[in-house]
């Protein structure tokens, strides 16, 4: 792995049409039960094999059909060592098969701890493989230090956390510090880092998660950061629209770039698939799901 990600992302956008990003957050109430007892005792072998045969057939239909994959670290932490063992495996199993894999797992500590964060999270050769992950800038931008080194050794790229989808979100991130909200001078402190990983498509290898519910706020950390890409949670079962959802994305030559739009609940969990008796229904329902999906954020561009 040699390209630069920001390269690779633009690439997976112009090859798959979309900027769409599968979220894989198994929850295991929503699991239909074609796949298996996912509500069985946490980490226990039916729990873990219903999970298992749930995620890989996300992964199967989202080949070649959305940008990027974003598997949710905590559902599967919360299924003790075998759930981890599975989230190794779905990431090296979407690598493997072309796939981009963004890791939700959130990391941000001081020091040999963030060292040994990212060793473990970031790159195709991490105990947790993926090519990006997103990172908690909240107790000091020199604490992402290790993460950048990391991310630049191995090609990789990351999604600094800066101004979430969550309603709460503004608690912190609204703050008014010397005339301005503190998410635009976290942009501020971002945006040399971002310029420096640049790659030939213009798109950096440092990003942010700008949420789809704060498209005014999107515009304005797109001026800030022109090259980033943008990891955009929000999309859909949070209530942002298309619109709302590509504002801060980029226009490419034929279509968005600069980024992907989240969707999870709307993406596996459709009201289509859940009563899905077959694998074959299932996997039409997700796949007619993926493409409606694609065309709506298609159609704001």
């Amino acid at each position: 792995m040699t390209a630069n990600f920001g390269d690779r992302l633009t690439e997976a956008n112009r090859r798959t049409g979309s900027v769409l990003c599968m979220g894989i957050d198994p929850h295991c109430q929503m699991i239909p039960a074609l796949f298996g007892d996912a509500t069985a005792e946490a980490g226990s072998p039916q729990a873990i094999n219903a999970i298992s045969n749930f995620v890989t057939a996300c992964l199967d239909s989202a080949i070649g059909k959305v940008a990027a994959i974003k598997p949710q670290a905590a559902f599967f932490e919360q299924q003790g060592p075998d759930g981890m063992r599975l989230l190794q495996t779905l990431g090296r199993a979407a690598i493997d098969a072309g796939m981009l894999v963004i890791m939700d797992a959130k990391r941000g500590d001081i020091g040999s701890t963030s060292t040994a964060y990212a060793k473990a999270w970031i790159g195709h050769d991490a105990a947790f493989p993926s090519d990006a992950l997103t990172v908690n800038p909240w107790l000091g931008i020199d604490t992402l230090d290790p993460f950048l080194a990391r991310a630049d050794a191995t090609s990789s790229g990351l999604f600094v956390l800066n101004r979430t989808s969550n309603d709460g979100a503004g608690d912190l991130q609204d703050q008014m510090v010397d005339g301005a909200p503190l998410y635009t001078h976290l942009a501020s402190m971002l945006a040399p880092l971002a310029a420096e990983r640049v790659g030939d498509s213009g798109v950096s290898s440092l990003g942010i998660v700008a949420g789809a519910t704060w498209p005014d706020d999107a515009k304005k950390l797109r001026t800030a950061l022109p090259h980033a890409p943008f990891l955009v949670p929000g999309f859909g079962a949070q209530g942002a629209g298309a619109e709302m959802a590509t504002t801060g994305l980029l226009r490419g030559v034929s279509g968005w770039e600069g980024g992907v739009v989240n969707s999870t609940r709307g993406l596996i969990f459709p009201k289509t698939a859940a009563n899905a008796t077959r694998l074959a229904d299932w996997h039409a329902a997700i796949d007619s799901t993926i493409a409606e999906n694609t065309a709506i954020l298609n159609a704001a561009f």
